[in-house]
């Protein structure tokens, strides 16, 4: 059964990994981000393969645009069945005693924030109506702290968080929660960390062959289509070399 399916961030990594995979399994596709132009690019892409798909391009920090968009969708795009709230980020590794408080505020918001403002405009929908699909992803890093990582695991921390308490508010309904918890996935995150140091970014990957956007999200769209009684409440993805948010053996 076609599913409509609104992934924020989808612009690249893990969200066009699932926007990909998501139109390859036939369901309908509402993508969000920053980038209009981005965004159009993958319109194009999958329009051509034969996927509906529309795109909004706003910043989930921003609830007002977040509810303006939502209450813009057409009729017919308004019962959304699976919410992947994907959209967030890490900036900087620098120890929490040096910690740069813009970068600091940007996490929190895009993370914690961003993902509560989507939370609250979509699930009251899927609760209303008796069924519904929230996917968050998460990290390995809200498990536990890695160097430099603090604000950042404490963001992801609060992911697991809001996503057990959300999966116990629901819990007499048949909405369905998901926490995906990805270990090192070889995306723009570094770089986007790391402020364009590319270099610096690349060293992060190097002597492990790192997941892919693609693999966190064959895992989405396997928990999005378990049978109805199946709920995939959390799931934790390492590369095969790494144990751990901080143990990664290199070769």
């Amino acid at each position: 059964m076609q599913k409509t399916v609104l992934i924020t961030g989808a612009t690249s990594g893990i969200g066009l990994g699932c926007a990909r995979k998501f139109a390859e399994n036939g369901d309908r596709l509402i993508l969000t981000g920053r980038n209009a132009e981005k965004l159009e690019s993958i319109r194009k892409e999958l329009s051509e393969k034969g996927t509906q798909v529309i795109t909004f391009a706003f910043d989930v920090r921003d609830s007002k645009a977040a509810r303006m968009t939502i209450e813009s969708l057409p009729q017919e795009w308004q019962q959304i069945d699976v919410l992947v709230n994907n959209a967030g980020l890490a900036l900087g590794l620098e120890p929490e005693y040096e910690g740069n408080l813009n970068d600091w505020e940007i996490m929190i918001d895009t993370n914690i924030k961003g993902l509560l403002n989507m939370t609250r405009l979509i699930v009251p929908q899927m609760v209303k109506r008796n069924s519904g699909h929230i996917i968050n992803i998460g990290s390995v890093a809200g498990d536990a702290a890695y160097a430099g990582g603090n604000v950042y695991c404490a963001t992801k921390a609060a992911v697991k968080a809001l996503t057990d308490g959300l999966r116990i508010d629901v819990a007499d309904t048949a909405v369905r929660v998901t926490n995906l918890k990805p270990g090192l996935v070889e995306t723009n995150f570094s770089n986007i960390r790391f402020k364009g140091d590319t270099e610096r970014a690349a060293k992060l990957y190097q002597g492990i062959k790192p997941l892919t956007g693609d693999d966190i999200a064959d895992v989405a769209v396997y928990a999005a289509n378990a049978p109805a009684h199946v709920q995939i409440a959390e799931v934790l993805i390492l590369a095969t070399h790494q144990a751990s948010g901080s143990v990664i053996v290199r070769k």
